[in-house]
């Protein structure tokens, strides 16, 4: 049993790094292709690949792709700045201030647990159905992990780091600068790394919940409504891989600019 498994792991090791991660959606593809070409379902909505590419060929040379998806990622990308950039000033202040968090600490940790999707029915009475209504739900999804990370990340400063700041007689700035900040930027950056992945994850529910407009969410309802399934799952696909990018890019983003955490460990 042992040499079997000690077989399966040096099989899976000759496999390249970046093509192990291929191997899963492969064998999916795979299974679809079979249960289409030998009929194990007879659900008329189980279309075959080759009518999803055909769909995707059609959307990509009509542009319509290219529309929704600029609609969707401008909506995300402006939803998770102002979200992340208001986060990070009240998880600051949340983390630096006892007086602060005495103040709004309580309300704030009420907030949070009201369901995302709650806020829905008030955002599109104070800001109608249109993008002002999305972009809103979009700050909400990435403002709450960039707060809770970086209050974390402030309150878990070493305190023998601040006691050294002391002796040395660093100015407010300098202790913040010089021993909270680099402290706590893993904390920080974990948390606007989830806020990117929320707010294109509340991209999707947005436009699912505010039907207005145009976005890859408003082209899979399109699909649905119609009963066209090859574009429903078309949508899909470039949800998964517009996800995938965006994760992509943020780690290599946290990365580089905490790569200083690798040579810390080293160095001690």
């Amino acid at each position: 049993m042992s040499a079997n498994i000690s077989v399966d792991r040096n099989l899976f090791r000759r496999v390249p790094k970046l093509l192990r991660g291929w191997v899963l959606p492969v064998l999916l593809v795979v299974l679809w292709w079979a249960a289409v070409r030998f009929g194990w379902s007879s659900s008329p909505f189980l279309v075959s690949i080759g009518s999803v590419w055909r769909r995707a060929v059609e959307q990509a040379t009509s542009g319509a792709l290219w529309d929704g998806l600029s609609a969707s990622l401008w909506r995300d990308l402006a939803g998770f700045a102002i979200g992340a950039s208001a986060g990070l000033l009240f998880g600051a202040a949340l983390g630096l201030s006892r007086l602060f968090e005495n103040l709004v600490g309580p309300s704030f940790h009420t907030l949070k647990q009201i369901s995302l999707f709650a806020w829905i029915p008030l955002l599109s009475v104070w800001f109608g159905l249109g993008d002002a209504a999305k972009v809103a739900f979009l700050s909400l999804a990435a403002f709450f992990p960039v707060v809770l990370n970086t209050f974390e990340g402030i309150r878990s400063v070493p305190g023998d780091l601040v006691e050294v700041a002391r002796v040395l007689r660093f100015s407010r700035w300098q202790l913040f600068t010089r021993v909270v900040l680099p402290s706590a930027s893993p904390s920080i950056f974990a948390g606007v790394h989830l806020a990117l992945i929320y707010a294109w994850l509340a991209t999707l529910g947005a436009e699912y919940l505010l039907v207005s407009g145009k976005g890859i969410g408003n082209t899979m309802i399109d699909g649905r409504d119609h009963f066209w399934m090859d574009l429903v799952i078309f949508g899909v696909i470039v949800v998964g891989l517009v996800g995938f990018t965006l994760n992509w890019i943020a780690t290599r983003i946290e990365n580089r600019l905490l790569a200083w955490r690798g040579r810390s460990v080293a160095g001690f």
